[in-house]
């Protein structure tokens, strides 16, 4: 009986420890937003428009994340009234243009001469010389950061819709 509890225990520690191995410990967007101190400009911005709720979601998403520098870009008192709880729709509105449905890897981005995001309005996506860039302004500056409800491109300007 010894014996045989042997042999069992440790396929059973394998076991286990397979299962243990398989399990998925890379944040979700939200948290990669939230863990990277070069994005505490965009996680007060999606906690003011309500959005980090969503992008903790399953998804898959693909979000192109400005940096703080990004928004230092903009005007300070821009950022300032977009962050206001009264202007929270035209802030969501500016960040769901960050967002495409479906995990869109740059080996695919580059393919791509528009994409349709989240808000409804279609970004425009150029590559010269191996960079990308959005809108023709926004330069996609590091890509494929993973995450475990889709990917991250990062970009160096604030993406604006388009006017209605």
């Amino acid at each position: 009986m010894k014996s045989t509890f042997l042999i069992v225990g440790p396929a059973l520690l394998m076991t286990v420890t397979s299962c243990s191995s398989m399990m998925d410990t890379t944040p979700t967007i939200a948290g990669v937003v939230a863990a990277d101190a070069n994005f505490s400009t965009l996680k007060a911005a999606l906690a003011a428009a309500g959005l980090t709720e969503t992008l903790n979601g399953t998804g898959p998403y693909t979000v192109f994340a400005p940096t703080n520098a990004a928004f230092a870009k903009l005007p300070a008192a821009t950022l300032e009234s977009l962050l206001k709880p009264e202007n929270k729709a035209q802030l969501s509105a500016i960040l769901l243009y960050h967002v495409v449905p479906g995990k869109v890897l740059a080996a695919d981005v580059v393919k791509l001469t528009s994409a349709k995001t989240v808000n409804g309005a279609n970004v425009t996506i150029a590559v010269s010389g191996g960079t990308v860039t959005l809108n023709g302004n926004s330069t996609v500056t590091k890509t494929d950061v993973p995450a475990s409800n889709g990917v991250i491109h990062v970009i160096d300007t604030v993406l604006l819709p388009p006017a209605p």
